[in-house]
């Protein structure tokens, strides 16, 4: 973080970001000492107004929606490349263009989409085993490297057993410049809020298609990094999620 050619990397976004990394072995900087445990819900005194609840028919958003769940125990078996590429266009299909702006399926702050989304693939059809990049623009998945990478994936998600028994992972990174050459340290929160949208989308798109999906937010920064191969400061690992059969 100290590098003379990135001084923007000493920036709050950045520190942020690199003082809140999982390491092997140690926790993270904890300087918040003992906390309070508020109430799970906030309550007014007031009339209440009872409202009608949408009816989940058929397969569609509201279905999705009611059975969404974290399901982290997967089956043996193939994943479809047809069911990949859905989940793969809920996250991230172009919808239309605005300007320079490519438009998705999950919204951006200012249409930036400052991400990207590689995928670890151990069982799906027609594919090889492997990394891959997804390619927005052509919509394809451009393999970064070949091989069974389900133990290196499992080892820096703090062997969690779902992100080795996944079929099919998906791993964002942040590109924080991307977001950040427009709205300075606020950027950090933007991106939050983008990836917020885009695994939602994951999931809801893993419950219609009657697939398991669970998001991982605790891993070990570097390990995924160097596995993905990108620098931990320019472009780190923020978010995952496993999908599998059930």
């Amino acid at each position: 973080m100290s590098d003379p050619s990135r001084p923007y990397a000493r920036g709050l976004a950045f520190r942020c970001l690199s003082e809140t990394k999982y390491h092997p072995g140690m926790g993270i900087k904890d300087d918040l000492g003992s906390l309070p445990h508020p109430d799970m819900f906030k309550m007014y005194p007031g009339k209440r107004f009872p409202l009608p609840k949408p009816k989940a028919e058929g397969r569609g958003l509201f279905l999705a929606l009611e059975q969404r769940r974290s399901k982290r125990r997967y089956t043996s078996g193939t994943l479809s490349l047809e069911n990949l590429g859905a989940l793969c266009y809920a996250t991230q299909g172009v919808t239309g263009q605005s300007g320079p702006f490519v438009l998705r399926t999950a919204p951006s702050a200012g249409a930036l989409y400052p991400f990207e989304t590689y995928v670890f693939v151990t069982d799906v059809k027609a594919l090889d085993q492997g990394l891959y990049h997804l390619d927005v623009r052509e919509f394809a998945l451009v393999m970064l490297q070949e091989g069974d990478l389900s133990n290196d994936l499992y080892r820096g998600c703090l062997n969690q057993a779902m992100a080795k028994k996944a079929q099919a992972t998906f791993v964002w990174t942040h590109v924080l410049l991307r977001c950040a050459a427009k709205y300075r340290n606020r950027a950090l929160r933007y991106i939050f809020l983008d990836l917020g949208h885009v695994c939602q989308n994951l999931t809801l798109a893993a419950a219609a298609l009657d697939l398991g999906c669970c998001p991982i937010g605790a891993f070990l920064d570097d390990e995924l990094n160097k596995l993905i191969g990108v620098d931990g400061v320019d472009e780190s690992v923020v978010y995952l999620a496993t999908v599998g059969l059930l």
